[in-house]
Parts: structure tokens; C-alpha cells; sequence
């Protein structure tokens, strides 16, 4: 009976991300061996976002882009990102090894303004978590006072700006924030290595609890809404191996595991993809994969995986400049430019993106 009823409660569940739009992303953190943490992440949009990647350095001046009550900041810390129509940061990793990705969530309603709050538009809530944070401990602390009021604009596309910020960093700390009936919640622990989209966090728990008792290896829910997608990915996160192993080891370049532990996670990224240009009448709010990415927060390696050409290719953040007064940098992919391997010494100078305005009521 105690089965029978969470089921029961878990179709409920499934039927509500049913029915909620479910612009879809996927996001995993993945720990093994030698301390090892990557976190994965894929961007599904219904279409082209013109993302590029941009390297911003320390001491950075910004502002919230919210009014004339924004909050403004200088970078504590330097960044790779990659952005999404060139209006904000959709992705990205500090020097610290601190990532924030940026994800849809329908049920997003966020806290009104108050009186003596400055003002933040959303798009620039993950480069306000890189710039000023070098651990997920350090931004909790800091972000569960809410030093601002997250402002949503209306994106590019004519869709609502609806969406929630995971964050992690090199011990495998993990933190989800989302906004949720007018207050944000925070979801603090090593243990939420999963995130997709709708609905809220505590539910996809939920729903991820239920399968466990079923069995993966059994079956798993296989259509790409994000309740599905969290299924699998959380599985599949789990069944990869976390130690080298030594039925691949010997393809896998210089032979080291952090190699064949980045082949593992952006295959689980890849496996949980919708294919480009996948049409869902009845689902219209299914989109594409258009990228992936999986940070290598040990290393201090952003791998970035294009599903518009074959090409991989990655950015050794220690070979780039991040002091004070060095130029933001900027790496032009939205033409259909095609990069292999390391690509630090191919990012060029260039204005930085601003980020897209948010009026407060």
C-alpha cells in the first residue's frame, strides 16, 4: 500500500511537470576519485541564443541592470562564461573553481521589491555569484540574506525570464536557489547532484525517490520532459564509474582518470539531450539541446560541446589573464566557427555583452 501510494503521488507529481512548460536543461555534478569534481550541463532552448564564450577578469566594474536603484559590484574573482543572446551569463566557472548555471523554471515567482533592496535583473544573477563567491558555503551564507531583489525581464525570445541558479564548487558542495510563491529557497547539500527544470526542487526529489524503488536497470522514464530527464540523469550519474577503469583507460589521452571521468559525464549529457530541431506538437515547450558543457573544478578545465558541429573543445583557465585591468576577452562561436582542443589563446579583446535591462514594478 505504502508503494501503491507513492506512486499514486508521484504520477501526480509527473502530470503537474506535465502540464507546466518545461524549457529544458539539464544539469549533473558528478565526484570520484583523487577529489575529482565535474559538473555537467546541458542548454535546451527553442532556439538559436547566439551564446559565445567570454572570459572576465577581477576587479571588473558591474551593475544589476535593474534601474536606478541596481545593485553594483567589482569582481573578487575572474571567469569563464558562456553567454545567452549576448544579454547575460548562462553558464560559467570562476578561478576558484565555482560554476553557476543558469536554468528554466516555470514556477519561478520571485520576492517583490523592498524599500532599501537594491535591484538585480536575473540574467546577471550567476556572474554576481561568480564574481563575488569562491565556494557554494560562502555564497549560501551570503545570498540567503537576499542583498537584492532579483528582477525578471522579458527574454529575446518573448518568453518569461522563469528561472533557478544551481551552484557548485571543487569539494562537491552543490546548492540550488530558486524563487518559489514570492521567497526564495535554497537547497543546500552534496547530496542534490541533479537539477532539470520543472517542477520545483523538493519535488523532483520526490519523483527521483519514487524510481529509485523501482529500479533502473528495470526501466526508466524515457520522454524528454525535465521530471524524465532527472530520472534518468541521476541514474545514469550514478552507474558511471568514479575510479579508472581499466576496460578504457588505455584510449583515454595520458592515460589519467580526469580524462575518462570528463568522457563519462558529457556522455551522460549527451544521453540525456533532445535532438536539434525536435518538434513536439503537443509538447511545444520541449527544445533542443544546442550545447553542453562540463567543468573540470579540480583542474580548472571548461570543456564546451557544440551540438551544431562535431567539434569539442575546452579552456584552461590557467592559461588565462585574470588580474585586475586585464581586457575581458571574447570567443565568437554564434557563427558557426568551429574550435578543437584547447582554446585559450584564441579569445580576442572585446566589449563586454551588457546585460539585458529588468524594470522593477
Amino acid at each position: 500500500m505504502k508503494r501503491l501510494l507513492s506512486g499514486i503521488s508521484a504520477i501526480a507529481l509527473a502530470a503537474t511537470a506535465f502540464a507546466a512548460p518545461s524549457l529544458s536543461c539539464t544539469r549533473a555534478l558528478y565526484v570520484g576519485d583523487g577529489d575529482l569534481v565535474l559538473t555537467g550541463r546541458n542548454m535546451d532552448w527553442d532556439e538559436d541564443m547566439y551564446s559565445n564564450l567570454w572570459v572576465f577578469p577581477a576587479g571588473m566594474k558591474r551593475n544589476g541592470a535593474a534601474g536606478a536603484n541596481s545593485i553594483e559590484w567589482s569582481s573578487r574573482h575572474g571567469s569563464v562564461v558562456v553567454s545567452g543572446y549576448e544579454a547575460g551569463s548562462a553558464d560559467g566557472m570562476n578561478e576558484k573553481g565555482l560554476v553557476a548555471n543558469l536554468l528554466y523554471l516555470a514556477e519561478s515567482k520571485y520576492t517583490p521589491a523592498a524599500a532599501g533592496r537594491p535591484n538585480l535583473s536575473i540574467v546577471a544573477w550567476p556572474q554576481y555569484v561568480l564574481d563575488n563567491y569562491a565556494t557554494v558555503a560562502e555564497a549560501v551564507d551570503a545570498l540567503r540574506r537576499e542583498p537584492f531583489t532579483v528582477v525578471a525581464p522579458t527574454l529575446p525570445n518573448g518568453a518569461p525570464a522563469a528561472l533557478h541558479l544551481s551552484i557548485s564548487d571543487p569539494t562537491g558542495d552543490s546548492a540550488i536557489f530558486e524563487y518559489i510563491d514570492g521567497k526564495l529557497v535554497i537547497h543546500h547539500s552534496k547530496r542534490y547532484a541533479v537539477m532539470t527544470n520543472s517542477p520545483s526542487y523538493d519535488q523532483q526529489l520526490a519523483l527521483d525517490e519514487y524510481w529509485k524503488t523501482v529500479g533502473g536497470t528495470t526501466f526508466l522514464p524515457g520522454t524528454a520532459r525535465a521530471s524524465d530527464r532527472f530520472v534518468r540523469t541521476s541514474f545514469l550519474l550514478g552507474a558511471i564509474p568514479r575510479s579508472a577503469d581499466k576496460n578504457f583507460i588505455k584510449s583515454v589521452p595520458d592515460q589519467t582518470f580526469a580524462y575518462q571521468a570528463v568522457a563519462s559525464v558529457m556522455s551522460v549529457m549527451r544521453s540525456v539531450s533532445v535532438p536539434l530541431g525536435l518538434k513536439t506538437p503537443n509538447e511545444p515547450n520541449i527544445a533542443s539541446t544546442l550545447w553542453r558543457s562540463v567543468a573540470d573544478q579540480k583542474n580548472l578545465v571548461y570543456y564546451f560541446d557544440s551540438a551544431t558541429r562535431p567539434n569539442t573543445f575546452w579552456v584552461s583557465l590557467e592559461k588565462l589573464d585574470f588580474k585586475p585591468g586585464a581586457p575581458a576577452k571574447k570567443l565568437t562561436i554564434q557563427n558557426g566557427e568551429i574550435f578543437s582542443g584547447e582554446v585559450a589563446g584564441d579569445f580576442k579583446p572585446a566589449e563586454p555583452f551588457k546585460f539585458l535591462p529588468a524594470s522593477p514594478n
